[in-house]
């Protein structure tokens, strides 16, 4: 059983990973961050003439030649793409927290995606758990670079080494 989930977000993929607990004491090195999941958003990756008939936004050409503007929705679009991503990215959550008995949640992502995970998060699920947010771009970060800089934050117990 872990008490810690750390969700690391971008807009195209969510890292899902918990902290697991040294057995042993002192005689184990640990705790350490473990990878669980991983979620990819596959219209964010897409290119423009995958996910569009038109990869030119907001023209068009009349008869008479003359081209015309117009706005084609696509921000409603990729609106809408982002908040399913956040939708999937909480249920992955709501699964991981009653599988490891979740008791703090950390969630690093930027403050715009912050915003809509806030947004879908069912409230049974906030009452649940305890949530920090660390508004930055973390996902390139090793798990151990990851793990130090939460330890650093004093979000995650820091990482210590066997017989130290």
């Amino acid at each position: 059983m872990s008490q810690y989930l750390v969700a690391v977000i971008d807009g195209t993929k969510a890292r899902f990973l918990t902290l697991s607990p040294t057995e042993l004491g002192e005689y184990e090195s640990g705790p350490n961050l473990i990878e669980r999941q991983k979620l990819h958003s596959a219209a964010k990756e897409m290119q423009g003439q995958d996910l569009w008939a038109n990869t030119k936004t907001g023209r068009n050409r009349g008869t008479s030649g003359q081209a015309h503007g117009y706005d084609d929705h696509r921000n409603n679009h990729m609106i809408e793409f982002e908040r399913r991503f956040a939708q999937s990215i909480t249920s992955q959550i709501s699964e991981l927290s009653k599988t490891h008995g979740i008791q703090q949640l950390i969630l690093v992502a930027e403050p715009q995606i912050l915003g809509i995970l806030r947004h879908v998060m069912p409230s049974n699920l906030l009452r649940q758990l305890t949530v920090h947010e660390v508004t930055k771009d973390l996902c390139r970060m090793s798990i151990k670079e990851l793990h130090h800089y939460l330890a650093e934050r004093s979000l995650l117990p820091a990482f210590k080494r066997a017989g130290g």
